[in-house]
């Protein structure tokens, strides 16, 4: 890493106190970029939500060129989803600049619930809790950011041409009860694209709501990775490999 960008090495990819705080005050900066998406999703756009809009836009561009700079394997790095994921937040959260016409690109904004998953890495080298639960969180961030994604995309192939979606929030209310296989059929989608998003919100979203509940249900496992055969989870109280028998230590906090 060349000197230039060692400070900006050291905040991304660095254990000092200052790279903590600097990570964490960006986890709060995606926290409330999410809950903003969200929330204005549902209202019109006034110039004070724009310019709240560019100013995030700007925020995520410049976090994004920090990260390319100090990436070792560039060419890698530009082909990670999770990248393009960001060119096209920021594309959309910058789109009013460029005029009303590209005010569609907005509802793309919703790819930066795909940031979610850098954040659940970071979680993860940092709380028990997080670790411990990591199955459950994990499948419910699968859940949160298909419903979130898959109405963004509804919203956008049909605002205009179907008549019964006339906001987010009814693209939000068709995502939910499709996903649900609930299905009141008060909202059908246009056209043989309409079909197959439906299709796919019924297909992907009924399996995530069996993998969240069965990561909820079943029995509590705890990861340990088996010296011998490589086995990753294990019962809590397991004192010996069920896979190959190898002799296990399972760290634990003296609790039965």
């Amino acid at each position: 890493m060349t000197r230039k960008f060692s400070i900006l090495y050291e905040l991304y990819e660095g254990h000092t106190r200052r790279a903590h705080v600097f990570r964490y005050g960006l986890l709060i900066f995606d926290l409330v970029t999410i809950a903003f998406v969200i929330v204005t999703s549902f209202f019109a756009h006034t110039l004070t939500i724009e310019v709240i809009d560019a100013v995030i836009g700007v925020v995520i561009l410049v976090d994004f060129i920090a990260r390319l700079l100090i990436q070792h394997d560039r060419g890698r790095f530009l082909l990670r989803l999770a990248t393009w994921a960001d060119l096209v937040a920021v594309l959309s959260f910058l789109a009013p600049i460029a005029g009303e016409g590209f005010g569609f690109l907005r509802i793309l904004r919703t790819l930066r619930l795909l940031h979610t998953y850098q954040m659940a890495s970071r979680l993860r080298r940092d709380f028990k809790y997080f670790r411990d639960n990591e199955d459950v969180i994990l499948a419910l961030i699968n859940l949160v950011v298909f419903l979130f994604v898959m109405t963004g995309l509804i919203y956008t192939t049909q605002y205009g041409r179907n008549v019964q979606i006339g906001n987010y929030a009814d693209a939000l209310y068709f995502t939910v009860t499709t996903l649900t296989t609930t299905g009141f059929g008060d909202i059908t989608l246009n056209g043989t694209g309409g079909r197959l998003l439906s299709v796919a919100v019924m297909i992907v979203g009924i399996t995530l709501f069996l993998r969240l509940a069965t990561a909820l249900f079943r029995p509590r496992k705890v990861r340990y990775t088996c010296p011998t055969c490589g086995l990753k989870l294990h019962d809590p109280d397991a004192v010996h490999c069920k896979h190959c028998g190898t002799l296990v230590k399972i760290e634990t906090d003296g609790v039965v």
